[in-house]
């Protein structure tokens, strides 16, 4: 076990990976309600040795921050500007031979019933699946779950995406809305 997996089991967390993990995929994250869901999903996949690029807003990139985000994954969100994220996020993944970003469709550690569905569009874009993961307070568990294959019915299948996390159990239950 390497110092990230220690620190998540002294946490009284554990990390299970139920899926074989392909070389490229978005990792859809949700419950997403406290800035510790991303120390507990860093700590989960460096545990294994892997790592996984990450959706923020811009507004987070500050100094000195910014640069210690960009160091472990980040790429920033400029919102309310006419930027094309899809393309720019498809384009790191025909860039490279392995990627895996995360991303909270929730966008938000606030109540939110609107998930965003950008990263469903990157996904079929980028011709790769998405892993369902989920981070429940109730059992300790970050999880990277299932495969997902987008179909053309951006709609059914965020349906089927938010029933999936039916019943995880967020840090602060009251701000997951589904």
């Amino acid at each position: 076990m390497n110092g990230w997996g220690w620190m998540l089991k002294k946490a009284g967390w554990q990390f299970l990976i139920n899926v074989d993990l392909p070389p490229k995929c978005v990792v859809c994250v949700a419950p997403h309600t406290s800035n510790w869901d991303f120390v507990l999903g860093e700590l989960s996949i460096r545990s294994v040795g892997r790592t996984a690029g990450f959706l923020m807003k811009s507004t987070w990139f500050f100094f000195p921050l910014g640069g210690l985000l960009r160091r472990i994954g980040g790429i920033a969100v400029r919102q309310h500007q006419h930027t094309n994220v899809t393309d720019q996020v498809v384009d790191e993944f025909n860039a490279k031979e392995q990627l895996m970003i995360a991303v909270t469709p929730e966008g938000t550690r606030s109540p939110n019933p609107n998930w965003h569905k950008g990263f469903l569009y990157i996904a079929r874009q980028a011709n790769v699946p998405v892993v369902l993961a989920y981070i429940d307070y109730g059992t300790h568990t970050v999880c990277l779950d299932r495969l997902f294959t987008p179909s053309d019915d951006v709609e059914a299948d965020m349906r089927t995406i938010k029933e999936y996390y039916r019943g995880r159990t967020a840090r602060f239950p009251e701000k997951f809305v589904m």
